[in-house]
C-alpha cells in the first residue's frame, strides 16, 4: 500500500497529494523548492500521535519517512521544506484556549495577528513578534525563536515560554517546563522515554557545562544551533528544557500547545526618524541612541525606500485609511528625496513610557543630543504618519519579493548579528565583500541589536546563483565569526545556514548538537537535515530561480 493510502486510513484529518497542494507546500519565503510526497492536516493530538508512531515504526523498518511541521510558511531559510510528509498545523491546531491575567494558552497554528487581537483585549502582548507579524503563526515563532522590533527592550520568544507540550518519538505527548533540581530528579526517576531523555540530556549538559557556556554567542540575540547553554542554570538550580525546544525548528518533536507569558505594553510611544546619508556615522549614532534606552531601533535602506515610493499604492492599502490623506503624508519624504537625495539609511528609534508627555520628552531629548551629527531628524507623535514608516520597515521583504520585476529575493545572508560597538570596523569590511559581487541588495533590520537583514536581489534564471550564494555566504559568515557574532539572530538555520553550524561553534559543540538530536530523535523522523546532518550540496540542488 502506498504512503498516501496508509496515511488516509491512519488519521481523521485530511491527507492530500494533488499537484496544487504539493506545489503550495514546496515553497516558503526562502530561495528553495522541495516537493513533499504527501501533505497531512491532523485534526487533533490523537492524529499527531498516530503519525509519529507510524513514522517511527517505518524508520525502524528502514523506510525513509519523516514529519516536518509547517504553519504559515514564512520561513526564509527553508526550515519547513521536506521531500517526505509535511504536517500542516494551521487548519486544525488554531485555537486560542485561554488568555489569563498574564499568560495565554494557544495551539501552534494560531496566526500571530489573531493572537495579538485577543491578548490586546486584556491589554497584554507577546512582544517578540517578527516583522512578518501579519503573516506568521505563534508555532513558527517558537520553532524559530523569533524576535523583532521590540527585542531591544523585551527580548526574544525564548523568554516568554511558561511551558510547551510536545509529542516525542514514542507517540506520547509530554509537558516541558522549568524544573527545580528536586523536580528534575523526579523526572529522571521515571521509566520510559521521558525519564531517559531527562537523564541523558542533563548528563550531556552537566558534563560539558563550561564548554557550553563559553560557546554561547556574545551577542544580544541568536537563533543558531541548539541552545544547550541556556537549559541548566547551576547558580539558580533551574533546569529548563523549553530553552532547548525553542528555536529547534521541529527537529525534536511536534509541538501541540504553548503557554506564553505576556507583558503589559507601555501606554504611549513616539517615534524619532533619522535620515542618514553617510553610513560611516551609523556606529556613533547607534551608540548615542542606545544610551537613551529606546524601545526599539530599526532601519531600512535607500533601495527599500525607493521601492516603497514606487509601490506607494500597496503601502497605502496596508495602512487602511483615507488614501488621499495618506498620500499627502508621504510628500515630505518625496520632496526630501528630490532635493537632498535619497537617504542611505532610514533609522526608526521608538521611545515608550506610561504617559504621552514622558515618552515625547524622551524623544525630544534624544533629538537634541543628535544635533552634533549632520543628519536630518523628524519627531513624530503616535499617528498614521508614524505608521507609514513601520509599514515600510515591516513589509520591506514582502514588497521586494512581490513587486521587483525580473529579480528574485535571495535570503541567504539575511540575519547575522554582531555587537553594535564593533559596527565601525565591521561594516566597511562587509560592504567591501558585498560590492565585489556587483549585486543589488537591500539592508533592513534591528540596528540597536547589531542585527542586519541583507537581501540580495538576483536575476530570475541566473546561471551563477549557486556560485554566488556559496562564495558570498562563506565570505560574509567568515567575517561574522571573526567578530564572534551569530549568523542568525531570529530567522534560524534551516537549509541555508545549518551547513555552517560546525564552523560557527567548532567540532566539539557541533558534536553535542548531534548527540542532542540523537537523544530526542535517533531515527531522524522529525525534520531531518536541519540543525544537524545538513548538506550544502543538497541545499544548492534545491535552489529555485525560475
Amino acid at each position: 500500500m502506498d504512503l498516501f493510502r496508509q496515511l488516509r486510513q491512519l488519521i481523521k484529518g485530511e491527507v492530500k497529494q494533488d499537484a496544487r497542494t504539493l506545489d503550495a507546500f514546496s515553497k516558503d519565503a526562502s530561495l528553495f523548492k522541495i516537493v513533499p510526497k504527501v501533505a497531512v492536516f491532523p485534526k487533533d493530538a490523537a492524529d499527531l500521535k498516530k503519525l509519529v508512531k507510524f513514522a517511527d515504526q517505518s524508520a525502524a523498518r528502514g523506510e525513509k519517512i519523516s514529519l516536518t511541521a509547517r504553519s504559515a510558511g514564512t520561513d526564509m531559510g527553508g526550515g519547513a521544506l521536506t521531500e517526505s510528509v509535511v504536517v500542516s498545523m494551521t487548519q486544525h491546531f488554531n485555537r486560542i484556549k485561554k488568555v489569563g491575567r498574564d499568560f495565554a494558552i494557544v495551539q501552534p497554528g494560531v496566526f500571530y495577528r489573531d493572537f495579538e487581537k485577543a491578548t490586546l483585549k486584556k491589554n497584554l502582548l507577546l512582544p517578540s513578534y517578527p516583522a512578518s507579524r501579519e503573516l506568521c503563526t505563534v508555532g513558527g515563532m517558537v520553532a524559530n525563536n523569533s524576535g523583532g522590533e521590540l527585542n531591544l527592550q523585551y527580548g526574544k520568544t525564548e523568554q516568554y515560554l511558561n511551558y510547551v507540550k510536545m509529542i516525542l518519538r514514542d507517540g506520547n505527548e509530554y509537558l516541558f517546563a522549568p524544573l527545580t533540581m528536586q523536580e528534575l530528579a523526579q523526572k529522571q526517576a521515571l521509566a520510559g522515554l521521558e525519564g531517559e531523555i531527562y537523564r541523558d540530556l542533563f548528563q550531556l549538559i552537566d558534563k560539558n557545562y563550561d564548554a557550553l557556556q563559553k560557546a554561547k554567542p556574545q551577542v544580544s540575540k541568536n537563533s543558531a544551533g541548539y541552545y544547550l547553554w541556556n537549559v541548566y542554570d547551576r547558580a539558580a538550580g533551574i533546569f529548563d528544557p523549553t530553552r532547548l525546544i525553542v528555536g529547534s525548528q521541529g527537529t525534536l518533536g511536534l509541538i501541540t500547545e504553548i503557554n506564553f507569558r505576556l507583558i503589559r505594553p507601555k501606554a504611549r510611544e513616539h517615534l524619532l526618524v533619522l535620515f542618514l546619508h553617510d553610513l560611516n556615522q551609523l556606529p556613533q549614532i547607534t551608540s548615542r541612541l542606545l544610551s537613551f534606552k529606546p524601545q526599539s531601533v530599526e532601519s531600512y535602506d535607500d533601495q527599500t525606500f525607493k521601492v516603497a515610493m514606487r509601490l506607494l499604492p500597496s503601502i497605502l492599502h496596508r495602512l487602511k485609511g483615507n488614501a488621499v490623506k495618506l498620500f499627502f503624508s508621504f510628500l515630505p519624504e518625496m520632496w526630501m528625496a528630490l532635493t537632498g537625495g535619497t537617504p542611505k539609511l532610514v533609522v526608526l528609534a521608538e521611545f515608550s513610557a506610561e504617559t504621552d508627555e514622558e515618552a515625547y520628552a524622551q524623544a525630544q531629548r534624544v533629538q537634541e543630543a543628535l544635533r552634533e551629527f549632520p543628519i536630518k531628524t523628524k519627531l513624530i507623535r503616535r499617528t498614521s504618519n508614524e505608521a507609514k514608516y513601520w509599514v515600510v520597515r515591516r513589509e520591506s521583504f514582502n514588497l521586494l519579493r512581490q513587486h521587483v520585476q525580473g529579480m528574485r529575493t535571495a535570503p541567504f545572508i539575511d540575519d547575522f548579528v554582531v555587537r553594535p560597538e564593533v559596527l565601525g570596523e565591521f561594516l566597511p569590511k562587509l560592504y567591501k565583500i558585498l560590492n565585489k559581487y556587483h549585486l543589488l541588495y537591500t539592508i533592513a533590520g534591528h540596528v540597536g541589536d547589531g542585527n542586519f537583514h541583507i537581501i540580495p536581489l538576483m536575476k530570475l534564471g541566473s546561471t551563477d546563483a549557486e556560485q554566488i550564494i556559496r562564495q558570498l555566504g562563506a565570505e560574509v559568515y567568515d567575517l561574522v565569526f571573526q567578530y564572534h557574532g551569530s549568523m542568525t539572530g531570529e530567522h534560524n538555520d534551516g537549509l541555508v545556514r545549518s551547513p555552517y553550524l560546525r564552523q560557527m561553534y567548532g567540532p566539539k559543540i557541533y558534536k553535542l548538537f548531534e548527540q542532542t538530536k540523537k537523544i530526542f530523535d535517533p531515527q531522524g523522523i522529525f525534520n531531518p537535515g536541519k540543525k544537524t546532518g545538513a548538506s550544502m550540496d543538497y541545499a544548492m540542488s534545491k535552489l529555485d530561480f525560475k
